[in-house]
């Protein structure tokens, strides 16, 4: 096998430099003049030469040099340096929302139905987590529809022998009842048991086309959304992200929430050394991908039409046919940042081609002595030896993209013995392997861990690149740290109020001194206002106010839903993060999925307190138009009697004594949720909590 990167011993170091013959000494270990370390990129750790251990592989170029273990010490806190990753958020996942405000509710699960299409295919009694999902949804009393897109496959007539709907009600032992877009049922009218199925979108271009009209037809009537095709989320599709605009819950299902972890662990670095083994073509477009796996990765093995650029980029002779010319810049600035990262570079020492005259005709040329008339169609025997040697010094392996060249259908095997190489090894050494893209994952034997296999590389590619994932990023976000509670407050298990869009924190800090049996606890999306207000609460020896940086009308749900505690009191004073965007509907804080987190988590008898000066009245009615469709029976018209005169907190806010100063009116608005979970209005005559 040809390694362009080798190891040299060069003043105390195990460098990583230019291509060098190692023979010289691949039966011992040097002198003690020249003790080894292995020069790695930053966020490796240098290890002493007493780590070093003979008789493993350490580097290759041409020939294999058995002499040294690689070792390699992660520091996760450098990754990824000078790469750029898309967006993860913490989202908010179906495991984390509280199972008991799922009773009643009205909820569409998006499902993958690719993954139920091939269980289908494979006669198997289920398809996993997204199984989960419904039935997690219908045992906590949900009222459930489902749906999703497919096509039926030239190879296939599944769909034409069997319904989807029999199929899921055998699959669930439920009742799943087909039903059409424009026509389905109301949930009130069927059998508390039955679960909807809607028609198949395939067959809506408005799908697709992300239309914001066809989004809200899918919503309507909604109290919730799961999505549970994470494979589908390089797409912005009607049914997972048009329909998030719409106000209500959108979360994670448990099939979504598994695919973003096999997500995630692709770009971890726990376990190493970690290798790619990159297939396929088209370097110029995954180009960006390439050099983020290069600043995850230890090393990086091509086993398609990409390596042949490689090897034209590292001046090795490569049949002008080969070449893509388009390609050229982009390989010399992916060498070059291997090389400059100290990463290895593996190429195939061997080729099996075939004869472009007489198909029936195949020989193996050496990589760097292709003949004309000869087209590489495969692996040769000699590569798939050095890389059963060069893969067993790994931990952990991602093998993404075919080990397929040109334009070629003919299949030798080379991807075959090259999957059960991972497999072998992987059961023998432990090695962790992840499997993307739906040739790799076809060639895999029958024990392969199917948790491994991702089938969709268009999703991981478009990550890679950098590109957000809109169907990701659709979703409620969750509070990414766990809260220490106790750790915040002398007794987390006090009355909780909490001040959403808290400002310089003025007014939480004057009500936690003044009311000292309760804990305040302020929501701030500005995380400088958050310092400062940290910085005065402890100056100041405040026990039971605390300040968390955060988009609360995203997060609000899963902070305040760990509290210990019951929250008593919430309060949201004139709710605009962007004075300049008052009509930007995505921008308002006052979403309805805020107003639902909040009316499902105030204690019964808990306050909602609403401050809107005059500029930002439209909001007050945006809020009691919410409040009012959640719980309130409508057609409530908003009078002026219904505003406080006064502060019901007996504190005012700096913004809103800015206000008053001004000659302006400040308006006040405060519900109560009485038993029956319910905010209804409560006026106060003035009378002051404090």
């Amino acid at each position: 096998m040809s390694q362009i990167v080798d190891f040299i011993w060069q003043q105390g170091f195990l460098s990583v430099g230019k291509p060098l013959l190692l023979n010289s000494f691949t039966t011992s270990p040097p002198s003690q003049s020249q003790s080894r370390k292995l020069v790695l990129p930053r966020h490796h750790r240098l290890l002493p030469a007493s780590t070093f251990k003979p008789g493993k592989l350490a580097a290759v170029n041409g020939k294999i040099v058995e002499n040294a273990e690689l070792r390699f010490i992660h520091n996760e806190a450098e990754d990824f340096e000078g790469a750029e990753l898309g967006s993860i958020p913490h989202v908010q996942t179906l495991r984390q929302f509280p199972r008991t405000e799922l009773s009643g509710k009205v909820v569409m699960v998006r499902f993958d139905s690719k993954l139920l299409l091939r269980q289908l295919q494979e006669h198997k009694s289920s398809f996993g987590t997204t199984v989960a999902t419904i039935k997690y949804l219908h045992e906590a009393g949900a009222k459930i529809t489902l749906v999703s897109s497919w096509e039926a496959t030239t190879s296939s007539n599944i769909l034409a022998s069997e319904s989807l709907s029999e199929y899921l009600s055998s699959l669930l032992q439920l009742k799943v009842v087909p039903t059409q877009l424009t026509t389905r049922q109301n949930h009130s009218t069927k059998q508390e048991s039955e679960i909807l199925l809607l028609e198949n979108l395939s067959h809506f271009k408005e799908e697709r086309a992300n239309c914001k009209r066809f989004a809200q037809l899918l919503s309507s009537g909604l109290d919730l959304f799961v999505n549970d095709a994470f494979f589908e989320s390089h797409k912005s599709l009607a049914s997972t992200v048009g329909i998030s605009r719409f106000g209500f819950s959108c979360i994670a299902g448990f099939d979504f929430e598994a695919g973003l972890s096999q997500l995630k662990n692709i770009i971890s670095a726990c376990k190493r050394p970690y290798l790619a083994i990159v297939g396929g073509g088209n370097l110029v477009d995954k180009a960006a991908a390439l050099h983020l796996l290069v600043s995850i990765c230890d090393g990086v093995v091509f086993v398609g039409d990409m390596a042949f650029q490689i090897m034209n980029a590292l001046g090795l002779p490569v049949p002008v046919k080969l070449v893509e010319y388009n390609a050229i810049e982009e390989a010399l600035a992916l060498v070059k940042s291997m090389k400059s990262k100290g990463r290895g570079i593996f190429l195939p020492k061997d080729f099996l081609c075939i004869n472009k005259l007489d198909l029936a005709t195949f020989e193996t040329f050496s990589a760097t002595c292709l003949s004309d008339g000869w087209q590489p169609i495969d692996l040769g025997p000699d590569s798939l030896e050095e890389f059963t040697i060069l893969l067993s010094q790994f931990q952990k392996i991602l093998w993404i993209g075919p080990v397929k060249f040109g334009s070629s259908s003919t299949d030798t095997g080379g991807a075959s013995k090259l999957a059960a190489i991972l497999d072998r090894l992987r059961r023998q050494n432990n090695l962790e392997t992840i499997v993307v893209g739906k040739m790799a994952c076809k060639t895999l034997p029958v024990s392969y861990l199917t948790y491994s296999m991702i089938e969709n590389a268009s999703l991981i590619w478009d990550y890679l690149k950098g590109k957000n994932l809109p169907g990701l990023m659709a979703l409620d976000r969750a509070y990414p740290c766990q809260i220490q509670w106790d750790e915040i407050y002398g007794d987390p298990t006090r009355l909780l109020v909490v001040d959403i869009g808290s400002g310089n924190g003025l007014f939480l800090s004057k009500m936690a001194r003044k009311r000292k049996d309760l804990n305040f606890l302020g929501l701030e999306i500005n995380g400088k206002l958050v310092n400062h207000c940290l910085e005065d609460i402890s100056q100041l020896g405040i026990k039971n106010g605390y300040f968390i940086r955060t988009n609360a009308t995203s997060t609000f749900r899963s902070i305040v839903s760990s509290y210990p505690g019951q929250m008593t009191m919430v309060s949201i004073q004139c709710p605009n993060p962007d004075f300049n965007k008052q009509e930007d509907h995505r921008w308002r804080m006052l979403q309805r999925s805020l107003v639902e987190a909040i009316v499902d988590l105030l204690a019964p008898g808990g306050k909602a307190l609403h401050l809107i000066s005059n500029e930002f009245l439209g909001f007050a009615k945006a809020f009691n138009l919410t409040a009012e469709q959640l719980v309130i029976p409508a057609t409530r018209v908003m009078h002026e009697a219904e505003w406080l005169d006064e502060n019901p907190f007996g504190v005012r806010s700096d913004w809103e004594q800015h206000v008053l100063d001004r000659g302006d009116k400040m308006y006040r608005l405060l519900l109560i949720k009485s038993a029956d979970e319910c905010l209804k209005y409560w006026e106060l005559d003035g009378k002051c909590l404090g």
